[in-house]
Formats: structure tokens, sequence, C-alpha cells
């Protein structure tokens, strides 16, 4: 296995901590019960096709695109991947409520929801699925764009804790899962930017498992578990076009 890589969240900005975004309303939005969660690998990836209408995606790309977006340093701190990206990050616990309680996303993860055509989950698997009772999304919520020759190399991603906003009394939680949702796709004109895994070796003298690759699609949700359970896995050079993403975590209660 390759060298453990985290992911490390950087200070903002002085001009991102200032910037209280005004984003758009979700329009169009499907309905909970047309969502259903697609199994890529048991246990550790899980897709939500069809999560935003490519309508609403066009007018968040639209819309990010007027935010101060940060470029990430080239060379990286010890022990960090290399990312080179355009990003945005802010503490926003009422728009992570509403990507949480608004577009289908509570229900479908909780379980109020089951297509007949998705992952099927009682209480006991649901809870162990996710590592614990879901509580809502981290409010870090991050932007990110990759242009023409931008990446993130190999990496883990990193487990919290986290406050979650609530009533009567906030909820102490911790993230257990990466949430990216994609805005742009090939028929976007964006070429590239695969989200790659890669599965360890069941022994040591095993050959590597092949890589399993994502493809980006408009308005699709991708969930992969993060933290101490986390594959190692990498955003693939972007070729042409701009790779646009709305970057969150699901939040379990400790």
């Amino acid at each position: 296995m390759a060298p453990k890589r985290k992911t490390r969240v950087s200070a903002l900005s002085v001009t991102q901590r200032l910037v209280q975004p005004d984003w758009p309303p979700f329009r169009s939005i499907l309905p909970s019960s047309s969502l259903s969660l697609h199994e890529i690998l048991p246990n550790q990836i899980i897709t939500i096709s069809y999560f935003w209408p490519s309508s609403l995606c066009k007018t968040y790309v639209s819309f990010l695109s007027s935010l101060p977006l940060v470029t990430t340093p080239g060379k990286p701190k010890k022990g960090e991947a290399i990312r080179v990206n355009d990003r945005f990050q802010i503490q926003d616990a009422s728009f992570a409520k509403r990507l949480w309680e608004e577009t289908g996303l509570k229900d479908v993860v909780i379980g109020n929801v089951q297509s007949e055509d998705g992952l099927q989950l009682n209480e006991e698997t649901r809870i162990q699925l996710w590592g614990g009772e879901v509580v809502g999304l981290n409010p870090n919520i991050r932007i990110y764009r990759y242009s023409k020759g931008q990446f993130f190399d190999q990496h883990y991603d990193d487990s919290n804790n986290v406050t979650v906003p609530s009533s009567p009394t906030d909820i102490s939680a911790r993230t257990t899962w990466t949430l990216l949702l994609y805005l742009t796709s090939r028929s976007s004109g964006c070429l590239g930017g695969e989200t790659v895994f890669y599965p360890s070796p069941l022994t040591k003298k095993a050959a590597p498992p092949e890589p399993i690759i994502v493809d980006l699609e408009v308005g699709t949700a991708l969930l992969h578990r993060h933290g101490a359970e986390c594959m190692l896995h990498e955003g693939r050079e972007v070729l042409a076009g701009e790779k646009w993403v709305i970057r969150s975590d699901l939040c379990v209660g400790l």
C-alpha cells in the first residue's frame, strides 16, 4: 500500500471567511422516492444518480464561478498529497442543512424511502454501513474547480469530529463518508477528472486489484467511506473543460 497521504484542510483566506454565499434555490429536484443508493463496492463506494438535475447543476456552476476561489499550491506540505485546483471553503450550517433536508438526501440515506432497484438496507445494516446514526452533513462546505491540467493525487480522507447545529441542542458528531456532488461531466465539456479508487491486495504477495473508476456524471452524488477504512483514491487530471464539485461529509452522532 502506498504511504498514507491525508487530506488536510488549510486555513481559509480572509476573503473566504467574509463571504456568505447567497446560494441559489434547489429547483427541479426529483422527489426522494425517485432516488436510490447504488453500491459500486460493498461498504465502500455508493452513488446516487440524478441527485441534481442538469439545469440546477448549470445554475450552480454559473453561481460558483462568481465566488472568490483560491488556487491550492502545487507543492504540498510534508505528508500531504499533491492537489492542484481552485477552491472555496466556508462553514455554512444553513446550506448544509438545506442540502441534507431539501434534496431527498436525508430520506434516501436514513431509509425513509427505498427504491426497488437500489441498495436495500434494514435498520441494522444501515447503521453498520454509515458507521452510526446519520444526523446531517458537515457544515464545512467545500467547492472545487479543476481546470485543464489540474488533479488531486492519491490520498486518503480523514474523519473529523464536528458539531452539527440542531434544535434544541447542537449535536456532537464525526464524519464517516465523503460526499461529492458532480456538477459537470463529458456532456458539459469536461474530459478526464474521474475519481479512481485503489483496493488493497488481499495478501502482501497478491497482485493489486484493478482500480475502480467512477466517471463524472452531471448531477450524480458519490459517497465513499473515509477515516480508518478509507480507500486510497485520486481525482484524475482534467484533460479539457472544467470539473466542478460540491463537497461535504455524512456525520453520525457520537
